[in-house]
């Protein structure tokens, strides 16, 4: 008796594992996630958002290229990019408000290449990531940083 319990217990597990609906990846983990597609070339998009970013008083503190990696190991994955950047003021007023905020900077705004060639752009809305702190001057301070993002975004969709 005992074991037809346990066989049929395995049975309904099995079957309910069998049945259950399969779970897609989670695109954007994170409340106040973006992606934006930006229509225009890969190549192009990236140099444009590289001016686009210095054009709007920003350092570009360093640029991540998995596709870079992955050809280096003789694999080929579509193109992205990981571009980090920040503004010496913002950050002066960041720290103000939170030192343990600064663990958010620098800005990342990640471009990824779309099946017909084109870039994607993907990022966290600056005051989503800031208003996690509850600190006034970083909710003003995120506010600026998304209308700041959403402008080099919409210089380099128009020029690249």
């Amino acid at each position: 008796m005992v074991r037809l319990r346990l066989v049929l217990l395995a049975l309904c597990v099995t079957l309910g594992l069998a049945l259950a609906p399969a779970h897609a990846a989670v695109q954007a983990p994170y409340s106040g996630t973006e992606t934006i597609a930006t229509g225009k070339p890969f190549i192009p998009f990236i140099k444009a958002l590289s001016g686009a970013i210095k054009a709007r008083g920003f350092n570009i503190v360093g640029i991540a290229c998995a596709t870079c990696a992955a050809k280096s190991q003789g694999v080929t994955v579509p193109g992205n990019r990981v571009f980090f950047f920040f503004k010496p003021a913002y950050a002066v007023r960041m720290l103000a408000a939170s030192e343990a905020a600064g663990i958010e900077a620098p800005i990342r705004v990640y471009v990824t290449e779309a099946g017909d060639g084109t870039a994607e752009v993907t990022y966290r809305l600056p005051s989503h990531v800031f208003g996690a702190y509850e600190v006034p001057a970083l909710d003003v301070l995120g506010a600026e940083l998304d209308a700041d993002v959403e402008a080099i975004i919409f210089a380099a969709k128009t020029n690249s």
